[in-house]
């Protein structure tokens, strides 16, 4: 077995910290382990069966802060019983456990480390992940059916979800003096308004940046009071221009169904709210303040619809054949249907964007809705999405 070793060490403590570790590791290497240290913490994962973090002495716990957006969860703290090592381990795991993240402390004699090696090398085997979503602030608490299982996540799709704070949003916001880009000025908007929703942008990229993520949901209502601005258009770049998809309200489902849109089928998709449903002409209304730009063929800068303050988006999408999706909180079910946008509206009493949709099936969403959102991409793409998801174990209502 190999196992990579990222040491954390005070820098009140000494060599002697080193040779205590490499009396405890030695009889271990006996049993066919090999322990490879790596400092370079951008190549801890590489190469190895399990990574394990050496907290080497307390006082290390703002080392391990400093690593985490380039660690992945779960972390795992090796420790010893020596210079407080395992203090600053149960430290470091209490913050862990506070926002949420996976963990453990790795502690005890020779035989009780081997069999959690042994253990925990075949479970990182079988959930290695490749993608990393975060989940800045929980689900808004309107959103009572969109909680996940995050180890369900992981096992179906190699996704970390990772909980991450919103306060650190206002942090990095508030050290944010770029002008505003000439591409959304002149637009006949308020641009100090403009300025503020692009800084919030700017304050999400840096959490993107830091924590290495492919996709975030933000609980984005929060921040009309914290911030004054909305996360409209922040998440509509990074929908458009990005390698990393954004969705709102911290709907973890939708985002899931974004992600398989952005990553599967290569393509952008619209985050709605079912606004309007007529049954007998099978025509939904579906609306939101935000969208890819790139799906837009032409966009306003308006409000946000619900406060009436900040940035939101009137685009106006083309008509045409069109896909609306989402999967449920439960990770079983999956609603799909082909359909066609047949017109664009501009209705002051619904979210910005608005398009007039022919589907079938309508019933289906008032009887055994998913969710309060649905994906819309263009294209029909039902097939696609129905083997997809039935080969993770999905049923199409």
């Amino acid at each position: 077995m190999k196992i990579n070793i990222y040491p954390i060490l005070s820098s009140l403590h000494n060599q002697r910290v080193y040779d205590e570790i490499n009396t405890m590791l030695e009889p271990l290497k006996a049993h066919g382990i090999t322990f490879r240290y790596v400092e370079d913490v951008s190549k801890f994962y590489d190469d190895c069966d399990l990574s394990l973090i050496l907290v080497q002495s307390g006082g290390s716990e703002n080392l391990f802060l400093k690593a985490l957006g380039q660690l992945k969860a779960p972390y795992y703290l090796l420790t010893y019983g020596a210079n407080n090592s395992l203090a600053a381990s149960l430290e470091i795991m209490a913050f862990l456990v506070k926002h949420g993240l996976k963990g453990e402390v790795l502690h005890g004699d020779n035989d009780y480390l081997l069999s959690r090696f042994n253990a925990l090398a075949k479970k990182e085997t079988k959930t290695d992940c490749q993608y990393r979503l975060g989940v800045i602030g929980k689900p808004s608490d309107w959103l009572i059916s969109s909680d996940v299982d995050y180890e369900k996540v992981k096992e179906l799709f190699s996704i970390e979800l990772l909980d991450l704070p919103i306060q650190e949003v206002a942090t990095n916001y508030a050290t944010k003096t770029d002008e505003l880009p000439a591409e959304y000025k002149g637009s006949n908007f308020n641009e100090a308004e403009l300025l503020k929703a692009y800084h919030l942008y700017q304050a999400l990229e840096d959490m993107v940046k830091k924590y290495r993520l492919n996709g975030l949901t933000i609980r984005c209502f929060d921040l009309l009071g914290s911030l004054k601005t909305t996360a409209c258009l922040a998440l509509a770049i990074f929908n458009s221009k990005t390698d990393c998809l954004g969705t709102c309200e911290g709907d973890i489902p939708s985002m899931l169904s974004m992600f398989v849109a952005k990553y599967i089928l290569k393509s952008p998709s619209f985050q709605a709210n079912p606004s309007r449903i007529n049954v007998s002409d099978d025509e939904i209304v579906l609306a939101h303040c935000t969208l890819p730009l790139s799906m837009c063929e032409s966009y306003v800068f308006d409000t946000h619809f619900e406060s009436g303050i900040g940035v939101g988006i009137h685009g106006e999408l083309k008509e045409g054949p069109i896909t609306v999706f989402r999967i449920n909180s439960n990770l079983n079910e999956l609603f799909v249907e082909e359909g066609e946008i047949i017109k664009d509206l501009y209705e002051k009493h619904l979210c910005r964007t608005q398009i007039v949709v022919k589907l079938n099936n309508l019933d289906k969403l008032l009887t055994h809705p998913l969710g309060n959102h649905e994906i819309v991409i263009y294209g029909h793409h039902a097939k696609e999405l129905k083997s997809y998801f039935e080969k993770l174990g999905f049923k199409a209502i």
